[in-house]
Formats: structure tokens, sequence, C-alpha cells
């Protein structure tokens, strides 16, 4: 009788969300055309039987992944309008999708560069009545999140010079971001702090980030409630 094959462990949204970042990133930077098999943009159909291929996703983890990052920011949709006219003459419209990574989404691999736009570049934060800060890790969130932004920014910067592992650093920094995205707004998604937070408490591993999990957590309280 064969044996059943062993059971690999259950991918986290986080480390799908990474994959899929990496893979329009890979596209991008080995594209010969805008569109298309070698196009930095793709059709979702692609995409999902690539990384079924490649990273043994499921149409379900791309989808609801790719969401995230659409609503992130990271990857953006280009739809491309045709039309054809049916035999009797009638004009019929039809709509491609194609996906492709943003400069933010290259920014998140690479890391800020000379030709990065601060983030909010072009918008008068007066006339919205925030007040916008920058905290110790460089990201700039609403003056009244502030308390959570710096407990924030010190976990960081404590997980990058620890001694765990360059995935669970990786990992944890961009949750950390994610909840820091959120703060930027005058109503940040409750959700998305949430989810993240699941994940970022899970620091507490990490002997000395204990004191600033348990800071962090005095001030994300309201919004997980």
């Amino acid at each position: 009788m064969a044996k059943a094959k062993p059971k690999l462990p259950e991918k986290s949204n986080t480390e799908i969300r990474h994959t899929l970042l990496r893979y329009f990133y890979d596209r991008n930077r080995n594209a010969t055309s805008v569109r298309g098999k070698k196009g930095s943009a793709v059709k979702i159909r692609d995409v999902k039987s690539e990384l079924k291929a490649e990273a043994a996703l499921t149409q379900q983890q791309v989808m609801s992944n790719l969401t995230y990052l659409l609503s992130q920011g990271w990857v953006e949709e280009d739809a491309v309008e045709k039309s054809f006219t049916a035999p009797g003459g009638t004009v019929i419209p039809s709509t491609t999708s194609f996906y492709k990574i943003t400069a933010a989404g290259i920014d998140k691999i690479e890391g800020p560069g000379e030709f990065t736009m601060p983030k909010f570049h072009g918008i008068k934060i007066e006339a919205t009545g925030q007040s916008i800060v920058t905290v110790g890790d460089g990201n700039q969130i609403n003056a009244k999140f502030g308390d959570l932004g710096s407990a924030l920014a010190d976990l960081r910067e404590t997980i990058t010079k620890s001694t765990a592992t360059e995935s669970d650093k990786m990992n944890l920094v961009a949750d950390i971001e994610t909840v820091q995205s959120q703060l930027a707004k005058p109503s940040p998604n409750r959700s998305i702090i949430s989810a993240a937070w699941s994940s970022i408490k899970g620091a507490a591993v990490i002997a000395e980030c204990i004191p600033l999990i348990e800071r962090v957590q005095t001030f994300i309280a309201p919004f997980i409630s």
C-alpha cells in the first residue's frame, strides 16, 4: 500500500503576498513588452497557472491575496477596452484586465530610492484637516495616532536587530508597515489592522520584544476591540 504524501504546512497570507509581489516584480524586471506572455502586465489566468506551477498556490489563494495587494496599491489593474462587431452589426464592447506591479510595489522590494516620491506628494494636507508626522522608521502617519506609530517604529527596529530568522523579520516588518499605512488615513480600516496585529503580536517569542508588544497593545486596543 502506497504511503500518503506528507501534507505541506499551510502558507500564511503574508507568505503568499510576498510570493505574489515577487512574481510581479520578476515579470516587470524580465519583461520585453508591456502586456502578454513576456509583458510586465499579465492576465489573471496566467498569474494563476504560473503560480500554481511555481509555488503550488491555489486559485483562491491567488485571488484573495491579489485583492489585498490591489487595495494596498502594491499591484494595479490595467484594463484594456476593445470592441468587435457581431454578424448582425451589433458592436459588442470587451474588456481584458492585466495586472502589474506598481512603483510602490517595486519600492516595497527594493527599498525607497532616489526616484521614490514622498508618500503625500501633491496632496495639500492642511486642506484635509490632518497633521502628518514622520515616526522613527520613516513612515508618515496621522499625528493623532502618533503614540501607536512610534511604538510600532520601536518594535520594528528591535525586530530587525534581533536574532530572529530573516523570513520572520520580513513577515513581521511587512505587517507593521501594513498597520502604519492605515494610520496615515483619517479613518483607518480596523479589520486590516486587526488582521495584521494577529501576526505582529507573534513577535512576543523574541524576548526583547515583549515589553514593546505590551506597549503597542495599549495603543492599538481601540482598533481591535
